[in-house]
C-alpha cells in the first residue's frame, strides 16, 4: 500500500454510507419527475436508500467497488490485503443477496441503480431519460427486481 495506515483509515473512515453524490443526483431526478419517497427507511429490510412507499419499492444505489457490480472498471480489486477485501467483499454480496431475498418475501419491490449508470446518466442526457423511463416501466409492473 502507497499510503501509512493512519492515512489509509483517514480515506476510508470518509466514505460515506448516506448522501453520497450517486444517491442524491438520483433522489433530484426522481423529485423533478414527480416522484415522492423516504430516506434509508428503518422499517424496510436493508434500510434502502429511497423507498417510494406509493409503488411499494425500495431502491438502492450501489457502489460498484463496495457491492462487486460485475464486470465493471469500478470493481477492482485491491492490490494490499487482498485476503481481507476478498472476505469484506464477499459479506457485502452475502448481506445484499439476504436483504434482495426479504424483500421480495415482503413483496417490495427492488431496484439496484449502480453506480456507473449515474455516472452515465450524469455525463449523458439521453442515457439519463432512458434510465428514467425504465424506472417508470419498472414502477408500473409486476415485476420484483430491476438492476440498472
Amino acid at each position: 500500500d502507497i499510503k501509512s495506515p493512519e492515512e489509509r483509515s483517514r480515506n476510508m473512515a470518509a466514505i460515506r454510507s448516506k448522501d453520497t453524490k450517486p444517491e442524491i443526483y438520483f433522489r433530484k431526478l426522481l423529485f423533478a419527475q414527480g416522484y415522492r419517497y423516504s430516506l434509508n427507511s428503518k422499517k424496510i429490510p436493508g434500510h434502502p436508500d429511497i423507498y417510494l412507499r406509493k409503488y411499494n419499492t425500495a431502491i438502492f444505489i450501489h457502489g460498484c467497488f463496495w457491492h462487486r457490480h460485475s464486470g465493471c472498471k469500478y470493481a477492482y480489486m485491491p492490490k494490499s490485503r487482498v485476503e481481507f477485501w476478498q472476505k469484506k467483499f464477499e459479506a457485502n454480496v452475502k448481506r445484499d443477496y439476504i436483504v434482495r431475498m426479504e424483500l421480495q418475501d415482503k413483496g417490495i419491490k427492488c431496484l439496484i441503480v449502480w453506480e456507473c449508470t449515474v455516472r452515465r446518466m450524469k455525463r449523458n442526457q439521453e442515457d439519463c431519460i432512458s434510465c428514467l423511463k425504465t424506472v417508470e416501466k419498472f414502477l408500473k409492473t409486476d415485476n420484483l427486481f430491476l438492476e440498472l
